[in-house]
């Protein structure tokens, strides 16, 4: 019976280091060379910065397991990689409903490091089309994707998990855009070149930002920085040429006093003719004077007015987080049914197989043995049909009535092995008869017909 299992390991289990040991770019190869294997019927592979996840399916789920290791560690890790103990705690591994699941929340980034972060799903359907492509993706993983891309859609359009940044950076952006409205004509002006200014520019660049320079006492790090995203890099003594025509003034540098004093703030605002002036202050000690607030058309945040925004927002997200859960239940029911629906259309017809093979076996066995004509061997075929039809109609109805519950999979299992349907023909013959040729003398019955 058809399994999913899914191995990975992402930001929570394993180090950056790590991880990009494992990344794949191209997957088609080494997917192929997975399937070649016995065991996994179709496989996909994501691999992003934050994660790497194999999706397989399978007809025995322990084996596939032990394929699975052995597939990260001989055909993903790059160099000298951890031991296998170490692997397996820096790893996950998910079977059936658990793997469906987790494919749902990851597509629909319920499981990101930041959660509702669009990227991820634009990644998993790469993952899928080059599984596709490498003709390694059959019905059941086919079938699972693209649940996951409509669970995503459905997340997207009927909760607000991602309207509402929850990291400081992301943040300050977003406050810049509801004061702008739009970031494509503003110029940035960001002073310093650490992580938040890293962090700040990649959400600036995200959200198509005009212009971008970067400031620094270094400058070789300022160049660095803008380089990566398109900017210029200036020293510190351009602060008072560059202020007037920045929209946008993003600062994260050392020092005890603060480098945009009120009197030079006033300046470039008398620069702007009115328009407004928007600073994010996220340095400790601040960076900005706290008189600038009493400036006409100047916005300041500091740190902990981001802060303040951001735990709101979380809280705000945790709520649709819930939403988002419930969906993905929703979605892994319907999934769920369709995979015992799936199985149990062979679950059935093996099921009526075995029951005419029994019935016409039995027909042989007797007719000539009770010297039946033509017409006697008809009735008795349609006897023993209607027999064998109306002890299989109950069985059969079941499996069929269960395919959208949760308990589906395990009644075919059962089913499969209470009439022997898994058994090889040899292992049948020598079986015992079904029913001996006499009933027996002790009808258990017989003394409740009395």
């Amino acid at each position: 019976m058809t399994k999913i299992v899914l191995l990975g390991m992402n930001h929570r289990t394993a180090p950056v280091d790590v991880r990009e040991r494992f990344a794949v770019d191209a997957t088609g190869s080494v997917l192929r060379k997975l399937v070649d294997r016995p065991e996994i019927a179709e496989a996909t592979l994501i691999s992003t910065c934050n994660r790497v996840e194999v999706v397989v399916t399978t007809e025995n789920a322990d084996a596939a397991q032990h394929v699975l290791y052995d597939f990260f560690a001989r055909d993903l890790g790059e160099g000298e990689g951890p031991s296998p103990g170490a692997l397996s705690e820096m790893t996950y591994l998910r079977e059936g409903r658990q793997a469906v699941e987790h494919v749902f929340r990851v597509a629909s980034a319920i499981d990101s490091m930041v959660v509702g972060e669009p990227q991820i799903l634009g990644q998993v359907k790469d993952a899928y089309r080059e599984a596709s492509d490498a003709g390694v993706c059959g019905a059941v993983l086919s079938r699972l994707f693209q649940r996951a891309f409509a669970t995503a859609k459905r997340v997207k359009n009927e909760t607000g998990i991602a309207q509402r940044p929850v990291s400081v950076a992301r943040v300050a952006v977003d406050l810049a855009k509801q004061i702008f409205e739009g970031l494509e004509d503003k110029s940035a002006l960001l002073i310093g070149a650490g992580e938040m200014i890293e962090a700040a520019l990649v959400a600036l660049h995200d959200h198509g930002l005009g212009e971008r320079r970067v400031v620094n006492r270094t400058q070789a790090n300022a160049q660095a920085l803008a380089d990566r995203f398109g900017g210029s890099a200036h020293a510190l003594d351009e602060l008072d040429r560059l202020l007037p025509d920045s929209d946008v003034v993003l600062t994260c540098v050392g020092g005890d006093d603060p480098i945009l004093t009120r009197e030079r703030v006033e300046r470039s605002l008398a620069g702007r003719r009115g328009r407004p002036l928007f600073l994010i202050d996220i340095g400790v000690p601040r960076n900005v004077d706290p008189g600038v607030h009493q400036l006409e058309s100047a916005y300041l945040y500091d740190l902990d007015d981001l802060q303040e925004v951001a735990a709101a927002n979380e809280e705000e997200r945790r709520r649709e987080s819930e939403r988002a859960e419930r969906i993905v239940y929703e979605e892994r029911e319907q999934f769920e049914g369709w995979m015992v629906a799936l199985q149990a259309v062979p679950t059935i017809r093996d099921l009526r197989d075995r029951a005419e093979g029994i019935r016409q076996s039995e027909i042989d066995r007797f007719a000539g043995r009770l010297g039946l004509d033509g017409s006697q061997v008809d009735t008795l075929e349609q006897l023993t049909r209607s027999i064998v039809n109306k002890l299989m109609h109950s069985p059969i109805s079941r499996l069929r009535d269960e395919t959208d519950r949760e308990a589906g999979l395990v009644r075919l299992e059962e089913a499969r092995t209470l009439f022997g349907l898994d058994r090889d023909d040899d292992a049948r013959e020598d079986a015992p008869e079904d029913a001996p040729d006499d009933p027996p003398d002790d009808d258990p019955d017989e003394e409740s017909r009395a």
